[in-house]
């Protein structure tokens, strides 16, 4: 079994900063799968941005907390079938969740073109609280060996001191063929 990470309800705290800061590499009107999205926080957060946005969460509460944010899928990915089997997400989403099995099937959920962009808690974290299992915590490197066949373009392992927590993140892109020059991932947004 998977660690998701509550307080409260998950999915009902703040956007994660991770996720706030790479969303602009989404190509606009993206559609954007939020994996294990538990209350909506990003699905909330990318349907603002005007993408198309679809949610899947084993939580018959979270779902319904979700209502009327767009696709939204109650499943158990985990011991279920893959309920997107064949089809490409212009941004793929994942924070506080770790299944070890999908992480190729969530690699390959991200559409040419399209962005990753993962959180989860990483070995250390157990000297700090929750989770604490190493079946829960990703190994040194473990994320970006996962993303092999995407480029890479911003990677953290270390530890966020409040709350205080070790985690690994990822953002990364599915190029598409070359067309001229090289392509262009802007790693950062002016202030508006």
């Amino acid at each position: 079994m998977s660690y998701y990470f509550y307080s409260k309800m998950h999915g009902t705290e703040a956007p994660s900063e991770w996720v706030r800061r790479w969303s602009h590499l989404i190509a606009p009107g993206s559609t954007a799968l939020d994996v294990a999205c538990g209350a909506g926080r990003h699905l909330r957060l990318l349907q603002t941005l005007g993408h198309r946005v679809t949610g899947v969460d084993r939580s018959e509460d979270a779902i319904a907390a979700c209502a009327g944010l767009g696709d939204l899928v109650c499943a158990d990915i985990e011991s279920g079938p893959w309920p997107f089997a064949g089809r490409g997400f212009g941004a793929v989403v994942v924070t506080n969740y770790l299944w070890r099995p999908l992480l190729p099937v969530i690699m390959g959920s991200v559409a040419p073109g399209g962005v990753l962009i993962y959180e989860t808690f990483a070995q250390g974290n157990e000297t700090v609280g929750r989770p604490a299992r190493a079946e829960f915590l990703l190994q040194p490197g473990e994320l970006i060996a996962a993303c092999a066949g995407l480029r890479v373009v911003a990677y953290e392992d270390g530890f966020v001191p409040e709350p205080a927590r070790f985690v690994q993140r990822i953002t990364a892109v599915r190029e598409l063929p070359p067309s001229g020059g090289p392509s262009r991932h802007l790693l950062s947004v002016s202030p508006s």
